[in-house]
């Protein structure tokens, strides 16, 4: 199809995504990304006079990327951050690409387009018992709402931020202290142990959302966020944490994964099995494992 419309490229690339995403290819939330990002390039395109593919150039694109937008608590942002940006460009990019490979258009808008530039990665927080009393403290600061405190025991239980993010009142079994996760695009379903802590504040957690009405509730996200919009709340919350406790700070980044990497070193240590490591944070490989605790297990690798 020659010079199709932005709209009807749309509806063939997000088909493409989706099916990339059920084949392992791409994450659910990469692909729920790029789906939201485009469908706002159609909108923005639309009010700039444009309604086809091969109509858009660089400069809309560039205009798009560096659109002012708003934040998670929907103030407007005149300057995207930079991981807006590059997010911005690879759904952009991803787009075309496929939509090329369709017949839908020639047009190549990021043609020559420089990269964005990225800050340097940070190498993670090391987290020590005592930080994670800390963080227990100030989660608990939002009592009675309890949402803090319950992301927080998710993560410390061993599950990712995609995980946390979807945990619902029926993977709780608070009588035996533990929770179940089904899994995320890169870990496996399993059920993993509450601290004596995470069965407290989960409990109130859990109670306070049956009050609101008929289950099963989201334990730390709505039901109306998309997959990409749930796991983003999850950094943006531990964040709160991570800041009210003062161990974020504008020289230090803690993020989620720092939590799981603070786990895999427990787990480690209380029971010298990368194995077990592995099991208990649903990962395929002992190499993953290994990065996560901290541990040089191979010639050339250097403890973190």
């Amino acid at each position: 199809m020659a010079s199709a419309t932005i709209k009807e490229a749309l509806l063939e690339v997000s088909r493409l995504w989706l099916h990339e995403a059920a084949a392992g290819r791409m994450s659910v939330e990469t692909a729920d990304l790029y789906m939201q990002v485009s469908e706002r390039l159609q909108r923005f395109a639309r009010a700039h006079g444009v309604s086809r593919m091969d109509e858009v150039t660089r400069d809309l694109t560039d205009a798009f990327i560096a659109a002012p937008g708003r934040d998670r608590r929907n103030n407007i942002t005149l300057v995207p951050a930079g991981s807006t940006r590059r997010q911005r460009r690879s759904a952009v990019a991803s787009f075309f690409a496929h939509a090329r490979a369709l017949g839908m258009t020639k047009a190549v808008p990021l043609l020559d387009s420089p990269p964005i530039k990225r800050s340097p990665r940070s190498i993670g927080a090391r987290l020590t018992a005592q930080d994670i009393e800390s963080l227990q403290f100030h989660a608990e600061r939002g009592m009675p709402a309890t949402r803090h405190a319950a992301l927080l025991a998710l993560l410390l239980a061993g599950l990712h931020s995609a995980e946390t993010a979807a945990a619902d009142t029926t993977d709780l079994d608070l009588a035996r202290a533990r929770v179940s996760t089904a899994g995320a695009t890169r870990t496996h379903p399993r059920t993993c142990p509450l601290t004596e802590w995470g069965v407290y504040v989960l409990g109130l957690r859990a109670a306070r959302l049956d009050r609101s009405g008929s289950g099963p509730h989201r334990l730390v996200t709505s039901t109306k966020s998309s997959r990409y919009g749930a796991q983003a709340s999850v950094g943006a919350g531990f964040n709160d944490i991570a800041r009210n406790a003062g161990l974020a700070t504008p020289k230090r980044k803690v993020e989620p994964r720092d939590i799981t990497r603070y786990v895999a070193r427990q787990i480690l240590h209380e029971t010298g099995q990368l194995s077990e490591v592995a099991r208990r944070l649903g990962l395929s490989s002992l190499d993953a494992a290994a990065g996560l605790a901290g541990l040089a297990w191979r010639n050339g690798d250097t403890a973190r």
